[in-house]
């Protein structure tokens, strides 16, 4: 019988390649239709913030990469997070990231679980790399986040000596995401025809950064508020015009010069 050795993870050679242009990359097809809707919501409470989108990376299911032992691994988070990131030219679209070569190491990923998950826990390196390993051993992603649309539950995993630890929310059930310096949480409601539990962004004083649809209906109720206010205004200054008026008409009545 022969006997396997496995090398030690600290032996394990991690490089930092491009990713080949002949590489091909695997073609799988969402888990999930919840997932892609997920990842919008993420991305579309942030647009509106220059600093948290100058430079960056947002992206989902897009192949995040580095070389084990010379071996090219590519992993899809299902959302991820990069700032800065090094600009391609327009003509050299980018279809995948490698930290290090191209920037900075991640500030999150994320993996949104389906009723049947796969490597999202995995700590394999031997043959196969598990995503598991792969954010915490080999790309060492500070912020690990792992989400099960169907029930709400969240688990967020923050690397602390090396190792990834499952971290307790803040006493409103929020995780802060250093980096990008704000808190995510679970969110309940309705969009785009989904109903259910969503991922979404808070600001440390607690204020929920809003879905540009949400931003349009509160710019909506702003200014029919400031038609109100303005119809409310020119009817009060009729009413008193027409007191004046009839104030005046009195007075005349009574023989009596207003001046």
């Amino acid at each position: 019988m022969t006997t396997v050795i496995h090398k030690p993870i600290s032996q394990l050679k991690i490089t930092w390649p491009l990713l080949p242009d002949d590489f091909i990359l695997p073609d799988d097809p969402v888990d999930d239709i919840d997932h892609p809707l997920l990842a919008n919501g993420l991305r579309q409470s942030v647009v509106d913030s220059p600093e948290l989108m100058q430079d960056a990376l947002i992206v989902s299911n897009f192949a995040l990469c580095a070389a084990v032992d010379d071996r090219t691994i590519c992993k899809a988070p299902d959302w991820m997070y990069v700032q800065p990131v090094q600009k391609r030219p327009h003509n050299y679209p980018r279809r995948s990231y490698t930290p290090h070569t191209e920037g900075t190491v991640p500030f999150v990923v994320m993996e949104f679980l389906s009723a049947t998950y796969g490597d999202e826990y995995s700590v394999e390196h031997t043959e196969e790399i598990g995503k598991w390993f792969f954010y915490e051993q080999v790309i060492k992603v500070p912020r690990y986040v792992i989400f099960r649309p169907h029930t709400g539950r969240i688990e967020v995993y923050a690397l602390e000596s090396e190792r990834y630890d499952n971290q307790n929310p803040d006493e409103n059930g929020r995780y802060l995401i250093p980096g990008l310096n704000l808190f995510l949480g679970v969110w309940q409601g309705t969009r785009e025809g989904r109903t259910g539990y969503w991922l979404r962004w808070w600001t440390a004083g607690g204020e929920l950064l809003l879905w540009p649809e949400e931003r349009a209906e509160n710019e909506r109720q702003r200014a029919d508020r400031q038609q109100q206010d303005k119809e409310l205004a020119e009817t009060l200054l009729e009413q008193e015009r027409q007191r004046n008026q009839e104030l005046l008409a009195r007075l005349a009545a009574l023989g009596i010069d207003p001046e």
